[in-house]
């Protein structure tokens, strides 16, 4: 079976979905590479080669060398949703996690994280609120990302785990 080589990316929006061939479901980690091979849902093996690593999202898009395009999908992953009763107090965990430079994603009310047993407990203890469950994990970019994810910030939906 040949591989196929992707080396073009396109965020959401800005390729025609509708004529994607395959899929690519992959978690945070592999979505963010610049070359590694991949498999997609159909099977197919993929080496994706590109100019520089890319924070891929849900809904981007990758072209093959044959002009065929593949979704990409997030994975759900294992995330811990961390909500507090006061809204300043979430603020301030955001800062205490943006300043131990942690992946923190930013929803409406809510901080996504990966699980660490470290910084759970340093939350737990500022009387925050933790839920693990399954879900897509898009943390923010930083400052310094020049295309920065703006979330569907009403979007809640998840498999508690």
């Amino acid at each position: 079976m040949k591989t196929h080589c992707a080396s073009i990316h396109r965020r959401a929006g800005l390729w025609p979905k509708e004529e994607a061939a395959g899929v690519l479901t992959l978690d945070f980690e592999a979505r963010h590479r610049r070359r590694i091979r991949l498999t997609t849902d159909q099977g197919e093996d993929v080496l994706l080669d590109l100019p520089k690593s890319v924070a891929m999202a849900d809904g981007d898009g990758l072209q093959l060398e044959d002009r065929r395009w593949l979704e990409i999908r997030a994975a759900a992953e294992l995330v811990v949703e961390v909500t507090h009763k006061d809204p300043d107090q979430l603020m301030r965990l955001a800062w205490h996690l943006g300043n131990r430079h942690l992946s923190t994603e930013i929803r409406k009310g809510v901080l996504r994280i990966r699980p660490d047993h470290v910084i759970e407990d340093m939350l737990h203890g500022s009387g925050a609120v933790l839920v693990k469950l399954r879900a897509a994990f898009q943390p923010e970019g930083g400052a310094y990302d020049s295309h920065a994810r703006h979330h569907n910030q009403g979007d809640n939906k998840h498999n508690h785990a």
